[in-house]
């Protein structure tokens, strides 16, 4: 960097005052963040892809490089390693969930709840990131695996999030006083999870929003504090 700031002074010394080169040597900077950009972009988009089909294990950086148009050592200038991307691609994907659907705290179960619906009609729209995520979740119960970690504390930290919600319900007087806040959310988490395998699998044949809006809405009814609420 020291070098860099040292030509960058002589430059300055030499060029002809005026607004010219400084305003050129902004747009190459910004032109070149850009492209470095869009080609970080473009290797975690081509991650997913290879994650999905053949796993971590199975992945190679070689081959990901390959279709990105780059060389393994070009791809190794944005991301450490394997494992590295592998943690990328998955925080990329969380933090959209969070900015597109959760960015502001719901205000009853039932809003949560069409969140949530909202969250598998937008997965169908991600058919990438939906089969590489049910992937790698089967390969993370090995301990070893390197997103074991990051599966354990998200679904720690999604059904904490869901039992709070569901606490703040019972005591607004929104549901029944002995609703079992764990295991509603545990049974919600379970049903998202095999709606998307199934979808997966084929999904031409399940309705994925549809199935899981059935099934919270008879979930609604069945702990609200008034019987025969309208979950809607």
């Amino acid at each position: 960097m020291a070098q860099d700031t040292g030509r960058t002074g002589r430059a300055e010394r030499t060029a002809p005052k005026g607004p010219t080169g400084p305003k050129a040597s902004k747009g190459s900077a910004r032109g070149t963040y850009a492209v470095g950009d869009a080609r970080r972009q473009k290797i975690l988009d081509t991650a997913v892809e290879h994650f999905a089909q053949w796993g971590f294990n199975a992945s190679s950086l070689a081959r990901i490089a390959a279709d990105c148009g780059i060389t393994q050592g070009g791809l190794l200038h944005h991301f450490r390693g394997k494992e590295d991307l592998l943690l990328s691609v998955l925080a990329r994907s969380e933090q959209h969930d969070v900015e597109r659907l959760f960015s502001a705290p719901a205000e009853s179960v039932a809003a949560h709840f069409a969140t949530v619906v909202e969250l598998a009609a937008d997965n169908e729209r991600r058919p990438g990131t939906v089969r590489m995520f049910n992937t790698l979740v089967g390969e993370s119960g090995n301990p070893e695996h390197p997103a074991h970690a990051y599966f354990t504390q998200r679904y720690a930290r999604v059904l904490g999030y869901t039992v709070e919600l569901l606490e703040a319900g019972v005591a607004r007087g929104e549901l029944r006083s002995d609703t079992d806040c764990e295991a509603v959310g545990r049974e919600t988490l379970a049903v998202m999870d095999g709606l998307q395998i199934q979808w997966v699998l084929a999904p031409g044949s399940v309705d994925m929003p549809a199935r899981l809006r059935g099934f919270l809405d008879r979930l609604l009814r069945d702990i609200s504090a008034t019987p025969g609420v309208d979950p809607a």
